[in-house]
C-alpha cells in the first residue's frame, strides 16, 4: 500500500478512527491546565506507570502549589510524597532544582517557549512539548516510545531517536493533529500496537499501516 505522507486525507482517516476509539485524554493530569503541575507531573511520569504517577502527583500537590512552596520541603519529605515513582530520590532533587530555576530565571512562572523550557536542567524535549501542548494549547508534538514506535510501523518516519521522530513528524503531520498524536498513540500502543505481542489483525488502522502490509 503506497503511503502519501503529505496526503491530508490519509492523516484525517487515521486520526478520525483513533479519535472515535480513544475519546478522552489518558494524560495523568488531564483535568488541569496549571503549567507548574503539568511540568512536575511529567517529570514524575518518566519511566513510571500512569497509575503510580497520578497518586504521587496528587499527594505532592496536596502539600504545595507553587515552586516557592516546593523548595521549602525537605528532600526527604518530597521523596515520601512522590514514592514509589521510578527514581524517586533523583526526581525529588530534580523537581526542587527545576523549581529554583523557575523562581530565579522565570519569576516563578513556567515559560511558554520550547527554547526556554529546554534551558531548564532536567527538562527534555518530550516534557517541554507536553507542557506547551497541555498547559498552553500550543502546537507541539510530544514523542514518547509509543509515538516513536507507531510512527515507524505506519511508515511515516525512518528515524533512530524520539527527538528525530519529533522533527520528522513536524514536517509531514498537519498541525491540527500535533496535540492529539501523543495520547492517541499512547492508548493505541498500550492496547493494540504493543512493543511485543502486537494485535495487528485486530487493529483498527491496519489498512493504513506499512508494517501490517509487510507481514500479512
Amino acid at each position: 500500500m503506497p503511503i502519501n505522507k503529505l496526503d491530508n486525507k490519509y492523516f484525517s482517516q487515521v486520526f478520525n478512527i483513533l479519535r472515535k476509539k480513544y475519546k478522552s485524554d489518558f494524560f495523568i493530569d488531564a483535568n488541569t491546565k496549571d503549567p507548574f503541575r503539568i511540568l512536575i507531573s511529567c517529570i514524575l511520569s518518566l519511566r513510571t506507570k500512569d497509575e503510580v504517577t497520578l497518586p504521587a502527583t496528587e499527594r505532592l500537590f496536596s502539600e504545595i502549589k507553587t515552586p516557592a512552596e516546593l523548595i521549602q520541603l525537605s528532600n526527604k519529605k518530597v521523596e515520601q510524597l512522590i514514592y514509589p515513582v521510578g527514581f524517586y530520590k533523583r526526581k525529588a532533587v530534580t523537581i526542587k532544582d527545576i523549581s529554583k530555576t523557575l523562581i530565579n530565571k522565570f519569576n516563578s512562572k513556567v515559560p511558554k517557549t520550547q527554547k526556554e523550557l529546554l534551558s531548564i536542567k532536567g527538562v527534555g524535549l518530550k516534557t517541554a512539548n507536553l507542557v506547551l501542548s497541555k498547559a498552553y494549547d500550543l502546537p507541539a508534538i510530544c514523542v514518547d516510545t509509543h509515538v516513536h514506535r507507531i510512527s515507524h510501523r505506519l511508515g511515516w518516519v525512518q528515524t533512530k531517536t524520539p527527538d528525530e521522530t519529533e522533527a520528522a513528524l513536524s514536517k509531514i503531520l498537519p498541525q491540527k493533529y500535533w496535540q492529539d498524536i501523543n495520547y492517541m498513540f499512547v492508548m493505541h500502543g498500550k492496547e493494540t500496537c504493543k512493543p511485543r505481542g502486537q494485535k495487528c489483525s485486530n487493529c483498527d488502522i491496519n489498512k493504513y499501516c506499512e508494517y501490517y502490509e509487510n507481514i500479512f
